[in-house]
């Protein structure tokens, strides 16, 4: 937001210096970017009288002119084209900055002639781009030889740039950040009440809100006024230089009328040649295959989502966003209608995302502007139209209501020092609020605050405190160190952010590398991770990759494997430790540890190699990676169950679910499913986990005490046994059944073939398993090694099914 010193003092009454502002703007929360002094940078150059202007000797195209500079009479070699005897113009001495070229001038001699200066054109002052010849005065300012080309032109009005949150749009106009200086103590705010405009016919153009119900937000309330019989020139030459200050180029009166009220008072408007529209004006949703030409010189689609202002025959731009082209104003208009409108702020921001339109409308509209302002914003911009360009109005046409929400806020004068550790007394809170624009009832210690229409911001008793603070300053509030406890600090991390901590440590030592992706993704990820719900869409997105919260961490993980190997890196190993979102109340979000593998699957990946590629990662790596982490968060996982019914992102056959009994699942793992690695554009298998920390049980305490180391003087003794069992029985089923048929006995049970040969039967296959026993107190007779193997095969035919294969 840029505006002048002067523009400032039309609404501040001050006597403030341009330091105390800038100084107390950026103390109340409107942070000052810039000031750019333009009497400072044209300080050099003064207004000057060209008395002679004769032909160089020794070029064709260049003059030796007689400069009278209320200083002295100089020559100075000038190859404008311009360039007369009697002409008023602006001249730089020897030794000035020339700011449009970025050059000091010296005194050298140009094709023989010494040249004490120059005459300069707009581009070389930097105030605009033309330089096709020097600076022309009117002959008014020969009276004023010698003086600072700045001060007589009116250029010494330094310009401020304030950066503004996007909660201020009170402060996208001069009036609202005068209002907060004072607040602030720094002047009093000038009323400025827009005229009534009463018209003397009827508005000849009808206006339409054209939704449907669920719509209607969109644009609740659209005025318009019609001005016959204008005369479109260029605008006073106050108004232009101060839109050349703020950067804006001025187009002619009644466009240049509609931005600086934008500026002013943070009412966008639009004006519209009127004999170019026909029939009735609509705000209505836009049509599939619609199309304008824009303002901007570029044609645009729209579609059903977006808001847009049609007539019978076509759409003429998009609501809060841009006119078209073909209805605009210009020199030869004589009949204008002007649109004062409210566009919805969420509708209008995801507008300008789709269409990368980026304008001083939507800069307004998406952040809220006083919707209390349309027909006042409607008659202060018909007033100054008829100041510049003459025209009798017409009676104004409103179609809908303004959307103007009382709020009534409860408020406790104590909440300030409560909340601050500030102690204000009631008179300056009330002071302060009043200000503001806020009405405070009467009362004793609380008082109901009414919100003001432009203040879209406040909803609560914080919001207040926050106002009142700012406005008597940050710095004052008390520095209060905290109190330090004695001694050792207990620990202040819960058992569920300590189990995120070793999460992340083991999954680092198992040689993945730790990525922090975005929380929200694009719908169609969302979707094929089994989210996407309306719920957990975002209301104001940030782009249209990122529309809705995650279910799951691993479209982030796989996006970023896609960006590792659009750079060469073919190995990858990523995880990550964080929220998922099921739903958009708390239970619906959890903790969740990721992790994905790409490539090889060894702690280090091997790339290249003479000796061949390493192998790649599958299912098993992926399983490796959930069971070393249960492990170090406490968890046997050779205790939980494996199912095949992983989510559809995985790959059937090739995927897992692990249960503790029949709750829900608490992880997932395998290779992902061929559809959804085309849904990224990866071509190569990812092996991806999932552990779902909410759902792990606590863990048990440990006892302080170490327990006694245990060594074995004993051999352990091995058997093998081989089972035939129908080919859809999981393996863990039958190593968990052998592993429980003697728990003293038996330490470990691994699977170390699988066989199913025509030999076996159809729909049979043979499981090799490989039984550890480990006596304690004596060596195992032949008659107990027998007894522990009957109760093997006893307990996976049992649970199992299978048969001793002989």
């Amino acid at each position: 937001m840029k505006f002048t010193l002067s523009w400032l003092r039309d609404h501040l009454d001050t006597a403030a210096s341009l330091e105390a502002l800038v100084a107390t703007l950026s103390a109340i929360g409107l942070d000052v970017e810039s000031v750019d002094d333009p009497g400072t940078r044209l300080a050099p150059f003064r207004i000057a009288r060209v008395t002679d202007a004769r032909p160089h000797p020794n070029a064709d195209r260049l003059r030796v002119c007689t400069v009278e500079t209320g200083a002295g009479t100089v020559d100075v070699v000038c190859g404008a084209p311009n360039a007369r005897s009697g002409m008023i113009g602006v001249f730089a001495p020897v030794g000035s900055h020339i700011p449009g070229t970025n050059v000091t001038l010296e005194r050298r001699p140009v094709r023989g002639v010494d040249s004490n200066g120059m005459l300069l054109s707009e581009r070389e002052l930097g105030i605009s781009d033309r330089h096709e010849g020097i600076i022309e005065l009117a002959q008014e300012f020969a009276q004023r030889v010698g003086e600072r080309y700045a001060d007589a032109l009116g250029l010494a009005d330094p310009v401020i740039e304030v950066k503004l949150t996007p909660n201020r749009p009170d402060c996208t106009g001069v009036h609202g950040i005068a209002r907060d200086l004072a607040a602030a103590g720094l002047g009093t705010l000038k009323p400025h009440k827009p005229p009534h405009v009463a018209g003397s016919f009827a508005c000849p153009i009808a206006i339409e809100l054209a939704f449907a119900a669920p719509d209607r937000a969109a644009c609740p309330c659209f005025a318009g006024g019609y001005i016959a019989g204008v005369n479109n020139g260029d605008a006073p030459e106050w108004m232009q230089r101060r839109l050349k200050a703020v950067g804006l180029r001025p187009i002619n009166a009644l466009v240049d009328v509609t931005n600086y009220i934008s500026l002013d008072r943070g009412r966008p408007l639009h004006v519209y040649d009127a004999d170019k529209l026909q029939g009735t004006i609509r705000a209505r949703l836009g049509k599939r295959g619609e199309s304008f030409l824009g303002l901007d010189g570029q044609r645009h689609d729209v579609d059903a989502s977006m808001c847009v202002i049609a007539d019978d025959a076509a759409v003429l731009g998009l609501g809060g966003l841009l006119g078209g082209a073909d209805t605009g104003v210009t020199h030869a208009t004589r009949n204008v209608f002007i649109e004062s409108a409210y566009f919805d702020p969420l509708r209008t921001a995801a507008t300008g995302r789709k269409t990368g339109i980026v304008s001083d409308a939507r800069y307004r509209f998406e952040r809220g502007v006083d919707p209390a302002f349309i027909v006042p914003g409607l008659e202060l911009a018909t007033a100054m139209m008829q100041q510049v360009a003459g025209g009798e109005p017409s009676r104004m046409r409103v179609a809908g209501t303004p959307p103007v929400e009382r709020r009534i806020v409860a408020f406790a004068f104590a909440s300030v020092a409560k909340l601050t550790g500030l102690s204000l007394p009631e008179a300056q809170i009330r002071a302060t609020l009043t200000a503001l624009g806020f009405d405070v009832g009467k009362g004793g210690k609380d008082a109901d605050v009414a919100v003001p229409s432009w203040r879209p911001d406040v909803h609560g008793p914080a919001d207040l405190v926050e106002e009142v603070v700012r406005i008597a300053g940050l710095d004052k509030i008390p520095s209060v160190p905290m109190a330090r406890a004695s001694g050792v600090a207990r620990p202040v991390l819960t058992e569920p952010q300590r189990r995120v901590r070793r999460a992340r440590r083991t999954l680092a030592a198992r040689g993945l590398t730790e990525a922090v992706t975005w929380s929200f993704i694009a719908q169609a990820a969302a979707e094929a991770f089994g989210g996407g719900e309306r719920a957990l869409q975002l209301a104001n997105p940030i782009s249209a990759e990122m529309t809705t919260m995650r279910p799951s961490l691993l479209p982030g993980l796989l996006s970023a494997v896609k960006r590792n190997r659009n750079r060469g890196v073919s190995d990858i190993a990523l995880f990550e430790v964080g929220q998922a979102y099921r739903s958009d109340d708390p239970a619906g979000q959890s903790a969740v540890a990721g992790g994905v593998r790409a490539g090889a699957a060894a702690l280090a990946g091997s790339g290249r190699h003479w000796a061949g590629a390493a192998m790649g990662a599958d299912v098993f790596a992926a399983k490796a990676d959930v069971t070393g982490l249960l492990a170090e968060l406490g968890l046997d996982a050779g205790k939980a169950r494996l199912a095949g019914d992983a989510p559809r992102w995985f790959h059937p056959g090739r995927s897992a679910s692990m249960r503790l009994g029949p709750q829900a699942a608490i992880a997932h793992f395998g290779v992902v499913h061929p559809d959804v690695l085309q849904l990224f554009d990866l071509d190569v298998p990812v092996a991806a986990f999932e552990v779902y920390l909410d759902l792990l049980p606590a863990e048990r305490r440990r006892s302080p005490r170490r327990p006694a180391l245990g060594l074995q003087n004993l051999l352990p003794v091995r058997r093998d046994f081989a089972f035939v069992l129908a080919e859809d029985v999981p393996a863990g089923d039958v190593i968990r059944a052998a592993r429980g048929a003697d728990k003293s006995l038996i330490v470990d049970v691994t699977l170390f073939d699988v066989f199913d040969g025509p030999s076996l039967g159809p729909g049979k296959k043979s499981l090799a398993l490989e039984v550890t026993l480990q006596p304690t107190a004596k060596t195992l007779t032949d008659q107990e090694i027998e007894g522990v193997a009957a109760k093997i095969i006893a307990a996976v035919g049992k649970a199992t099914g299978g048969q001793i294969r002989s």
